[in-house]
């Protein structure tokens, strides 16, 4: 995502390689529930609201996330 003037960059995810790392961005002109941005490295956009990145923010912390992803991908399902 190129960064404009109501757009700006705040992170980027992994940063230690040049294959275009997750990143995230915060637009300041966008409507409140669109306001965060995070893009992937294949091009992509997921817009949502600060209160929706909280939740994810706070699931992370609190392993929930990685636990959910490691039993799912313990169930080994093609």
């Amino acid at each position: 995502m190129a960064e404009s003037g109501t757009s700006r960059h705040v992170l980027t995810f992994c940063g230690k390689c040049s294959c275009g790392c997750p990143e995230l961005f915060v637009d300041h002109d966008a409507r409140p529930e669109r306001r965060i941005v995070l893009t992937d490295d294949f091009g992509q956009r997921v817009q949502m609201s600060v209160e929706q990145l909280q939740v994810i923010v706070d699931e992370a912390r609190s392993g929930q996330i990685m636990s959910l992803v490691e039993t799912e991908l313990a169930l080994g399902v093609a």
